[in-house]
């Protein structure tokens, strides 16, 4: 039998875990109400393998009710008249957090194996209830050295391909500014890959190089 343990990261930083997975997506769980990763945010599940896990993109994020069919209800304002707003609603109703749950879907882009990164489907999914992990900056630039999982995510048909690129680009740019890394000239190499894949549809790549470049 496979010994599950997760060698990194350690299991205090799983945000949540599987709860639906196939070859090309993975929906999580996450274990604090309305506590997603961002949209286009990396992250990774646990393989069944030690030293294993499979990388996604965040592409979608939902919080309802945790009854298979329910919903939220109305809780803002009472039978006697009063007005909660935002917040308040949580403060007041602390058990929304057993009542609702938050969960977000990630495209597979990749998985790690003994260390060594690969940028393609995995052989297996994750397997449901193991644990998922947010990256941290340095696996986030480690993993975009290669563009080879943009094709991937342009064409996939699941998600909103332009608009979850982008939001990874602008993420990856963000966090190599921020490590002291040259941010710009990742842009204009990501750029470059987009306009290889791209070269049939100006538009198209118009509105994506737009998208990515810097305030």
């Amino acid at each position: 039998m496979a010994n599950t343990n997760n060698l990194h990261p350690p299991p205090a930083d799983r945000i949540g875990e599987v709860i639906e997975a196939s070859t090309t997506l993975f929906v999580a769980g996450a274990y604090e109400l309305l506590q997603a990763p961002a949209f286009g945010a990396l992250v990774k599940a646990q393989a069944r393998e030690v030293g294993t896990a499979i990388y996604g993109l965040v592409y979608e994020i939902s919080t309802g009710s945790r009854d298979a069919g329910g919903r939220a209800i109305v809780r803002g304002r009472t039978y006697t008249g009063r007005d909660l707003y935002d917040d308040q609603i949580y403060q007041a109703h602390p058990d929304l957090a057993e009542v609702l749950q938050t969960e977000f879907s990630a495209i597979t882009v990749g998985y790690i194996e003994d260390e060594r990164m690969y940028h393609y489907l995995p052989p297996h999914p994750p397997p449901v209830h193991y644990s998922v992990y947010e990256c941290d900056a340095s696996e986030l630039i480690k993993f975009s050295e290669s563009c080879d999982f943009f094709r991937g995510v342009l064409f996939s048909g699941q998600a909103p391909g332009d608009e979850l690129i982008a939001a990874t680009i602008r993420r990856i740019a963000q966090m190599r500014q921020e490590r002291g890394s040259d941010s710009r000239a990742y842009l204009v190499h990501a750029g470059r890959e987009l306009a290889r894949l791209l070269k049939d549809d100006y538009d198209r790549l118009a509105a994506l190089l737009r998208r990515i470049r810097p305030a």
